[in-house]
């Protein structure tokens, strides 16, 4: 009786506390990241706001405040080319690209603010993904974005188990033991087996560096998250925090 009532004390006790949250990820995913010359010109990007190592549940996306793409030193707005979608009842954006010359191509989304009422903030992930048309160069290259990952490693043409190196910045400066969520784009092929497995969770050093080897082929999202400045009222009209994110996609291939 004394371990049963324990028993139940304790299932007591941990329904009270709160669920550990998911990570979120922007997703930014291109239908190719390298294209050849003698290849198809067009490419899709898919862009959705979800869990990608769960693989959902999706969350509603507003129109993004900004969609571009940095390349040959120019940016150019692609805010129109966004076309809404659907991801069972929720809103998702896609948008068609041609690639108009050699070289890479940084495709970049400042996401509307998302309030996330089980954590009580809001939530924007400034996203980021590079495609390479016949070799150009460039996939270093800054988009300025409030926070951002600089890519030490080109980030494509990578083998699955190569060592993704980068720099967190933060309106440009290197930020010190920024805190990396990492998680892999899942294709149904892998159940974790407990919830750390889901998101990998990293440390920058004193200079903003930081490291990760993928081990699994497919995308791999890093996303790098900072408290905003200044708290900004909920829908319930009260103060909350603003989660800031500085997001990279990265693919992996397997050799063979």
């Amino acid at each position: 009786m004394v371990k049963r009532g324990a028993a139940s004390l304790m299932a007591c006790v941990l329904g009270l506390l709160p669920a550990a949250a998911a990570a979120h990820f922007q997703e930014l995913i291109p239908s190719a990241d390298i294209v050849s010359e003698q290849g198809a010109r067009d490419i899709r990007l898919d862009l959705a706001f979800t869990h990608p190592m769960e693989r959902g549940p999706v969350m509603e996306m507003a129109a993004p405040v900004r969609f571009g793409v940095l390349s040959g030193g120019k940016t150019r707005d692609l805010k129109a080319s966004l076309k809404p979608a659907k991801a069972g009842d929720k809103t998702v954006f896609t948008a068609e690209f041609r690639l108009d010359q050699p070289g890479d191509y940084l495709f970049f989304v400042e996401p509307a603010p998302y309030w996330e009422k089980a954590e009580g903030k809001w939530i924007v992930h400034y996203t980021k993904v590079v495609v390479d048309f016949a070799g150009g160069g460039g996939w270093d290259k800054a988009i300025g974005l409030p926070v951002e990952i600089e890519p030490l490693v080109r980030p494509y043409g990578l083998w699955t188990g190569n060592l993704f190196r980068g720099i967190v910045r933060r309106n440009g400066k290197p930020l010190a033991f920024a805190e990396i969520e990492v998680e892999w784009r899942n294709d149904g092929s892998v159940k974790p087996p407990s919830d750390p497995f889901v998101t990998q969770v990293i440390k920058a050093d004193a200079s903003g560096q930081f490291a990760y080897a993928m081990p699994r082929a497919g995308w791999w999202g890093f996303a790098a998250l900072v408290d905003g400045d200044k708290p900004a009222k909920s829908p319930e009209g009260k103060l909350a925090k603003t989660e800031l994110g500085g997001l990279i996609w990265v693919r992996a291939q397997d050799m063979k």
